[in-house]
């Protein structure tokens, strides 16, 4: 199985920046699109960002277009997530997941959970007003 560690959450306030990063094992890092998720209580999880094995595509959901990036670094096995001009309703659990070795993601699939075969244990993000 794949191991996914996420890391960098906490506390920040509203207008600030914050940098998630999950760390992953193996080495078949480059083979797996990989996505941010998020969840508060009583809700399901939902798609923040996903980018493609390569990097060369990225996608985000509405609520954080122009404010959060996501990057990788296949050499250090890890995938980011730079979150920045923070506001409340982006206090959530964050996940970090993986798709699985050579499996092609569409578009449309990266916003899918059911699409990702490895999950993170989840970092807390709490944005004060």
């Amino acid at each position: 199985q794949v191991q996914l560690v996420e890391s960098g959450g906490g506390l920040a306030q509203a207008g600030g920046s914050l940098r998630l990063s999950c760390a992953a094992s193996g080495r078949t890092f480059s083979s797996y699109a990989m996505g941010w998720f998020r969840q508060v209580p009583g809700k399901e999880r939902e798609f923040v960002a996903g980018i493609s094995k390569r990097g060369e595509d990225t996608y985000y959901a509405d609520s954080v277009k122009g404010r959060f990036t996501i990057s990788r670094d296949n050499g250090k096995n890890t995938v980011y997530l730079q979150m920045n001009s923070l506001k409340p309703e982006d206090t959530a659990v964050f996940y970090c997941a993986a798709g699985g070795g050579s499996v092609w993601f569409s578009q449309s699939d990266y916003s899918r959970l059911a699409r990702y075969a490895y999950w993170g244990q989840g970092t807390q993000v709490t944005v004060s007003s």
